[in-house]
C-alpha cells in the first residue's frame, strides 16, 4: 500500500473511523473469535457472555467498517473477518513507520529560535517538515523555483535556495 493515501483526508477519516471500531474491546473480542471461526451471532454472544442484541449491534458497527462480512448459511447468519480489508488496515498502520522522519532539532522555521534551519545548515525542504507551505513545494529544492521556495519560508533567506543562488 503506498503510504501516501493516507494524506488524502477522505482515506484518513476511513481509517480513523475503522480504529474507533476496533477501539472498543468487545469489538476486538469479536473479530478476534472470528478470526479462527466463522460464527453465528448466538454463538458469538455465549462466548462472550453478552446478549444477541449487543452482538448484533457490534457486528453492524464491524460491518460498517468493512472488518466483517456475514453470510447465510440456512436459517442462520455466520461471520467471518474480512482478511483483505484487516491487512490493508495493518500495512497502512505499518506504512506509517517508514515515512521520513525530521532530523533532531530540525528548523520549525523561526528565526532566532535554538533550532533555527539557518543557523544549523539543515536543508528543512529536504524533510518538509517545517516548511510554512509544503504543498507549494515539488518535491526537492532541486525541482523548486526560487519564488516556491521564498513562499514556502515565508520570504526568508534560506540554506535550500542558497545552494540554487535564491537570495531574498
Amino acid at each position: 500500500m503506498d503510504v501516501k493515501t493516507l494524506i488524502d483526508e477522505t482515506t484518513t477519516a476511513k481509517f480513523v473511523q475503522t480504529f474507533k471500531v476496533l477501539s472498543d474491546a468487545t469489538r476486538f473480542e469479536l473479530l478476534n473469535l472470528l478470526l479462527t471461526h466463522d460464527l453465528c451471532v448466538g454463538a458469538l454472544a455465549r462466548r462472550l457472555g453478552i446478549s444477541e442484541a449487543a452482538v448484533s449491534q457490534h457486528l453492524k458497527q464491524l460491518r460498517e467498517a468493512g472488518l466483517v462480512k456475514g453470510e447465510k448459511r440456512g436459517y442462520w447468519t455466520h461471520y467471518a473477518v474480512e482478511r483483505d480489508r484487516l491487512n490493508r488496515v495493518a500495512e497502512a498502520l505499518t506504512g506509517l513507520t517508514v515515512l521520513p522522519r525530521c532530523p533532531e532539532g530540525a528548523c520549525t522555521n523561526r528565526p532566532g529560535k535554538k533550532n533555527d534551519c539557518r543557523k544549523e545548515g539543515i536543508k528543512m525542504c529536504d524533510y518538509n517538515c517545517s516548511c510554512q507551505y509544503p504543498e507549494r513545494l515539488k518535491g526537492t529544492p532541486e525541482e523548486c523555483t526560487p519564488e516556491q521556495i521564498r513562499e514556502c519560508h515565508g520570504g526568508e533567506e534560506h540554506p535550500c535556495g542558497e545552494e540554487e543562488g535564491v537570495k531574498e
